[in-house]
């Protein structure tokens, strides 16, 4: 293998980082075809492919993956070396990067990252919300330690990640008192014609929703559906209609909205995952984020 170049090994790094090569040439100020080049001749340096091609997107071969372990670890100490030179002294605390899934809901993700904050290694947590597919990418290039969602990996993406279950909680319905007091005698046929807040179709939840009424012959008036799902509570707690939420956190959501329990039902659950890029969990916080869910709020 010839002498690996530092300079074609930071435009690689630039661009894992950002997945896209446009990106990377707006970041270094050259031009798209200059940074393919030098890519070429890193990957002819080591002697394999780094990248491939998933529709327009950069995906890391397993080759790839393996260069940016080593480049990230360079550049973010080279990064340190500077700071010290300059007589800024590097944070030494550990980073989490999480990535949680927007249909996830909030009050699961807060209980479910919760126990970060209690390690007694100093840890700066950083969330980032998005799309679920957006989330793996970054992922693929270790952007992220750890992805929350509610559902697995699909075995089609190009992808390598595993999915690690935290738990799985019943579905609890929720109004406001009054409204609550009236669909809770003989739910949940009483949710025929009812005003209904719903997740949306990209979440787990609303397909075993729609499939659970369609099998209870229910047809309730959906009246709103949410990606977001602390803002359909929010609009649940105005009185604009009945939502659910997991069961594992039915106290948190009548004390932050105000609202009650209509009834529960064990016919519908949801499942939610903690995805890594590391079949073993070596990442202290990430070990504690699964044990705490596994053993408290999911057991």
């Amino acid at each position: 293998m010839q002498h690996l170049n530092l300079k074609h090994l930071r435009y690689f790094w630039v661009v894992a980082s950002h997945g896209s090569i446009t990106k990377a040439s707006e970041i270094l100020h050259l031009t798209p075809q200059t940074i393919s080049g030098q890519l070429r001749m890193l990957e002819e340096s080591a002697g394999a492919k780094l990248f491939d091609k998933a529709g327009r997107n950069l995906v890391l071969s397993d080759t790839g993956r393996m260069v940016f372990s080593y480049a990230d670890e360079m550049f973010r100490l080279a990064g340190e070396l500077q700071d010290m030179l300059a007589g800024r002294p590097p944070d030494k605390g550990m980073v989490l990067n999480v990535g949680v899934a927007m249909v996830v809901p909030k009050l699961i993700a807060y209980r479910v990252l919760e126990p970060v904050m209690h390690l007694d290694e100093d840890v700066r947590m950083v969330c980032h919300e998005a799309p679920l597919v957006d989330l793996l990418a970054d992922l693929s290039i270790h952007k992220l330690d750890l992805v929350l969602a509610d559902s697995p990996v699909s075995p089609v993406l190009n992808i390598r990640a595993y999915n690690h279950v935290l738990g799985e909680s019943q579905i609890s319905f929720f109004a406001r008192a009054k409204e609550a007091n009236r669909y809770r005698k003989n739910f949940p046929h009483s949710l025929d014609g009812a005003p209904m807040l719903m997740p949306t179709t990209s979440s787990t939840l609303r397909r075993g929703l729609d499939q659970w009424l369609e099998r209870h012959e229910i047809r309730p008036r959906v009246v709103a559906e949410f990606e977001d799902r602390a803002l359909m509570k929010a609009f649940g707690e105005a009185g604009t209609g009945i939502f659910t939420s997991p069961t594992a956190v039915e106290d948190d959501v009548k004390a932050k909205y105000g609202v009650q329990v209509v009834a529960r039902t064990d016919e519908l659950s949801e499942r939610f995952y903690a995805i890594s890029a590391e079949r073993r969990i070596k990442h202290p916080a990430v070990a504690a984020i699964t044990t705490a869910a596994r053993e408290d709020l999911f057991s």
